[in-house]
């Protein structure tokens, strides 16, 4: 045992791939700014941008979330990890919010870990999701099968527990990420790739602002049945095949335009999560205190201002203090929790 032990720690880990620590980076920039421009949808510069980046920001998080989710079973106390970083952060934040929320004005206090406040229905998502994940590597057409699922679930009403419909409409993301390997990105690293996402992009967002003023916007938000959107069932399907196919391409156009090398804010790509769980608490203070209200906002120029303050929120959240400082809350020292770990027994 003591020799095993001492080769294990001489060998050496593994350096993260910069690659992946950037994209994560400007992702959660995506989601800050994009929470930040849902306050602003009366100007149209706002609109547009917000519709095209609720198309593809939570599906990029949840690509890369899956390809690193490909070894990811029940053994060596990674279901420990699984409970302690995401599901213990779920209910710190589940009841953080909602007391936030009662203290910020509203009437009734209302914790309910079965009703995702705001945000955190992404954690509740990826706790499915990563139980599920022995499941899809057993199957054949992992993918196509995610699909399937994802189209039917929003054929019926299946109420807004842990928002299911999103852990099922959002769920092909996920699956595809673990489809994903090694190779498939290195063709995104291809210099011809940089040219053509940037062009895909750029088609997109103009594409965004001709469509923004004749489609309901709950459809970006992958949590409505069809009846809710008004449609039925075949218009409702294509309708979701289109927005699978668009927020896929736009994810491979992101990440083409991604930075390959190492730099200052590489390593605040590590801590996304911070930024994620906790930006929402500046934009819902603007919101309680009547600040996205003022007139100068809801202008072009305010527009671009506001942006410009999300992007520094998003990188100050990711920082080593913030992290220091709310570690205990999104990555705590839980052993006192748990037995130690069982062994299947060798039959006697």
């Amino acid at each position: 045992m003591g020799a095993a032990a001492a080769a294990q720690a001489a060998r050496p880990r593994r350096q993260r791939d910069p690659f992946f620590d950037n994209a994560k980076y400007f992702a959660i920039l995506l989601v800050v700014a994009g929470h930040s421009l849902a306050n602003l949808l009366n100007v149209p510069m706002a609109k547009g941008l917000y519709i095209f980046i609720y198309t593809f920001h939570m599906p990029l998080f949840i690509v890369i979330t899956g390809y690193f989710s490909r070894n990811w079973t029940f053994s060596g106390g990674k279901a420990r990890k699984l409970i302690i970083n995401v599901g213990v952060p779920y209910v710190v934040f589940e009841v953080a919010y909602s007391l936030y929320d009662w203290l910020a004005g509203r009437n009734e206090l209302e914790i309910s870990l079965l009703n995702p406040y705001y945000l955190t229905w992404f954690l509740i998502a990826l706790f499915m999701w990563r139980l599920s994940t022995p499941v899809w590597q057993q199957i054949r057409w992992p993918l196509a099968v995610a699909v399937l699922f994802a189209l039917l679930s929003y054929m019926s009403d299946l109420g807004g527990t842990f928002d299911i419909h999103r852990v099922f409409g959002l769920l092909p993301f996920y699956v595809l990420g673990l489809t994903l390997r090694p190779e498939h990105f290195e063709l995104l690293k291809k210099p011809i790739a940089r040219p053509i996402g940037a062009v895909v992009l750029a088609a997109g967002l103009g594409g965004t602002y001709l469509v923004m003023d004749h489609m309901s916007r709950n459809w970006i938000y992958w949590k409505h049945a069809h009846f809710e959107l008004g449609v039925g069932n075949f218009y409702g399907t294509v309708m979701r095949l289109t927005m699978f196919v668009c927020a896929t391409v736009f994810v491979a156009a992101f990440l083409s335009l991604v930075p390959r090398r190492q730099y200052w804010f590489t390593q605040l790509g590590a801590y996304t999560l911070y930024a994620y769980l906790l930006h929402g608490f500046v934009t819902r203070l603007l919101n309680f205190t009547g600040w996205w209200g003022a007139d100068w906002m809801h202008t072009p120029p305010g527009v671009i201002i506001v942006i410009c303050g999300a992007l520094v929120v998003g990188t100050a959240l990711c920082s080593k203090p913030v992290v220091r400082s709310m570690s205990w809350a999104l990555e705590p020292k839980m052993t006192w929790a748990f037995t130690p770990l069982r062994r299947p027994g060798r039959p006697g």
